[in-house]
């Protein structure tokens, strides 16, 4: 595996599980990734709302993509990283192009309560890779971004 398969696996399964921490503990919740490119992956939340709130305190987050294809059912991404907020008016203008929910939700041009975040450096990890011959047990495959 490498950077460009982790791009193409959140890209095709988009849904995830993302952790952060609140006063020591952990906090999952279920989050839509934006996109994927060569940059990292792009999240877009709220300024009100508890991820934000968490992510202020503490960048630390870890993601989790599940993949229930039918070509290899149940394939598990994992990342770990910081994230990364991101001040840019273009940004926000093309999160509400890809995603016009938002309008109906409120909000507007440069809308100064969207927050946008990627996660740009980490380590992710595969599972279950691919067995080279039957009785293989595939284990873990990580790639360093």
């Amino acid at each position: 595996m490498n950077f460009k398969d982790c791009i193409n696996f959140a890209n095709k399964v988009k849904d995830c599980a993302m952790a952060t921490v609140e006063g020591g503990q952990p906090r999952v919740r279920m989050m839509g990734l934006w996109f994927a490119d060569e940059s990292g992956f792009y999240f877009q939340a709220w300024d009100f709302k508890g991820v934000y709130k968490q992510l202020e305190e503490n960048k630390a987050i870890e993601i989790c993509f599940f993949d229930k294809g039918k070509e290899n059912p149940h394939n598990v991404m994992r990342l770990r990283g910081r994230a990364e907020f991101l001040e840019d008016a273009e940004l926000k203008r093309k999160v509400l192009e890809d995603r016009p929910f938002l309008k109906g939700l409120g909000a507007k041009d440069n809308d100064p309560r969207i927050v946008i975040f990627r996660m740009s450096h980490g380590e992710a990890s595969f599972w279950p890779l691919k067995k080279e011959k039957e009785g293989d047990y595939p284990g873990l495959d990580m790639v360093n971004f």
